[in-house]
């Protein structure tokens, strides 16, 4: 008896549904023999992941703070993946539309008042869409591989930013400390309310709105969709295969650019050698797990943002190390892809079949 993998006719409508669903079921299953293994008590963990972030004001806030960059980083890679161009580059991009976002309150510190904030979300959002136009040029003139290619320059883009904040971009007031200087009162991020929560949460909607009515009610969404389900169909039609790419890749990169300088600007303050906890890695998990559907990815990137408010709980509460959060959702992210298997294909056990002549014979 063996398991085989027999193509469906069509993709399957349950296990649309249902992929996401067992994906979590299965990560519950595995992070639980996981925590045994490490000595800790599954209940205690799954209650510090899941349930502890939910029962204060303080959490729930923080809660859409780590949401916000994953959903907008996310709904920017869903528009990518549904063309069938694999950005894995999000976490440079987010990197470098922080540098560039941070220009202003760097090296133009003086410029401050209203426009300031806007500026450096429009620099932010150049920046990024500069690191993703690298990946689109090099597929769309050279032909190369722009998983490798949007890759590799996500460890371009972190030493950029450790060369300048440890060297040009240093702080001359920070104590040696590889830092940049606080940005003034003017070049932080709208807050709302008391807490850390800021204006990044209404950018993560706004997006969410924005490409859901592009997905669904333009003809550029249409063109999309089309162009990476069934090329050859799109070109019959008329539509362009490398404008597909610029145009999927640009956006991709600008969502990420925002996220990166929102992040700096509203949650941190200055830039650092480090200013994301792999954020535009998370988002792949959030983009499949919400089905490359806008409105999935919102609900998606809240559940990977209690991952990280959980994974914080954890390491306070039961002395859990930071490395655990990453496992966690690396496990996630296998079963999210394993289970989607199930939507192209069914399971089948099969049983052997005899040979014609019984055993085999001997010459």
């Amino acid at each position: 008896m063996r398991l085989v993998l027999e193509k469906r006719a069509e993709h399957s409508r349950l296990m649309t549904v249902v992929s996401p669903l067992l994906a979590i079921g299965l990560s519950l299953i595995a992070g639980s023999i996981m925590f045994v293994m490490i000595g800790v008590n599954p209940a205690e963990a799954i209650y510090a992941f899941f349930i502890e972030p939910l029962t204060s004001t303080w959490s729930l806030e923080e809660l859409v703070v780590k949401s916000a960059p994953l959903v907008l980083i996310a709904v920017g890679l869903s528009v990518c993946f549904l063309s069938n161009n694999w950005n894995i580059g999000a976490e440079g991009q987010f990197t470098m539309g922080a540098i560039f976002g941070s220009i202003i309150p760097v090296l133009f510190h003086g410029f401050t008042g209203p426009l300031a904030l806007p500026a450096m979300i429009i620099m932010g959002a150049l920046g990024g869409m500069f690191w993703a136009s690298i990946p689109a040029f090099l597929k769309t003139r050279f032909g190369t591989n722009e998983i490798l290619t949007s890759l590799m320059l996500v460890y371009i883009a972190q030493y950029i930013l450790d060369y300048l904040v440890r060297g040009p971009w240093r702080d001359p007031d920070g104590f040696n400390f590889p830092e940049s200087r606080l940005y003034e009162a003017d070049h932080t991020m709208w807050m709302l309310g008391d807490g850390r929560m800021h204006f990044g949460a209404i950018f993560a909607l706004v997006a969410v709105i924005a490409v859901w009515f592009m997905l669904t009610k333009t003809i550029k969404g249409f063109e999309i969709k089309v162009m990476g389900q069934t090329p050859r169909a799109g070109q019959f039609a008329g539509f362009s295969r490398k404008g597909i790419v610029w145009f999927s890749f640009l956006i991709s990169g600008a969502f990420a650019g925002i996220a990166g300088i929102v992040e700096v600007s509203g949650t941190i303050g200055q830039l650092t050698p480090v200013i994301s906890p792999g954020y535009g890695f998370t988002a792949i998990i959030v983009a499949f797990l919400g089905r490359l559907n806008p409105i999935g990815i919102l609900f998606a990137g809240l559940l990977l943002g209690l991952s990280y408010i959980g994974g914080e709980a954890a390491q306070v509460t039961l002395g859990m190390t930071d490395k655990t959060t990453s496992v966690f959702q690396g496990m996630l992210l296998f079963f999210v892809l394993a289970c989607d298997t199930l939507i192209l294909y069914k399971v089948r056990l099969v049983k052997p079949q005899p040979t014609a002549g019984g055993a085999h014979e001997r010459v």
